[in-house]
């Protein structure tokens, strides 16, 4: 998918995403960080507003798009490109990984992966930060971040293929 990205002088960026059906979504993100989006039915057509976000507003809507509150599909692995070159991604646990029942420290994930442990989700429940001795258990989801190659040794470890 070719995503257009134009500069709007004194206002700020402009992105038009084709939708595939001929249609495009529009996004405006001014300097101050309020975002308008807008359909168009076609390349050369006038673009219709359907609404208007704070920079606040229109972050927690892509959290949710992205899939951070809700994964609508059972998915091992989610995704997140945050630059060029770093990647915020989630693992699920299985009862079959060896880094189920491990410590963080225990398990060296940094050392071995190159990935930091940002956040571990449990039961409804995020624990941001965990520390060291914080425990992996099956059935947690692992948010890390790193750059593609430590993600994949990470998803490797975490199989048990390392």
């Amino acid at each position: 998918m070719d995503v257009t990205e134009s500069d709007l002088p004194g206002v700020g960026k402009k992105h038009q995403i084709p939708m595939g059906d001929g249609t495009y979504l529009v996004i405006i993100t001014h300097n101050t960080g309020k975002r308008e989006v807008y359909t168009k039915v076609g390349e050369d057509a006038d673009s219709e507003r359907l609404l208007e976000l704070t920079d606040r507003q229109a972050r927690m809507v892509g959290t949710i798009l992205e899939g951070a509150y809700f994964q609508p599909v059972e998915s091992e692995q989610v995704e997140t490109l945050l630059s060029d070159d770093t990647l915020l991604e989630w693992y699920a646990v299985d009862a079959e990984s060896p880094l189920a029942g491990q410590s963080l420290e225990e398990a060296h994930v940094g050392r071995r992966t190159g990935v930091t442990v940002v956040a571990i989700q449990r039961d409804g429940d995020v624990i941001s930060g965990p520390s060291p001795s914080e425990t992996i258990e099956a059935g947690d989801t692992l948010v890390v971040i790193g750059d593609r190659e430590s993600c994949e040794e990470f998803e490797a470890l975490l199989a048990g293929n390392a």
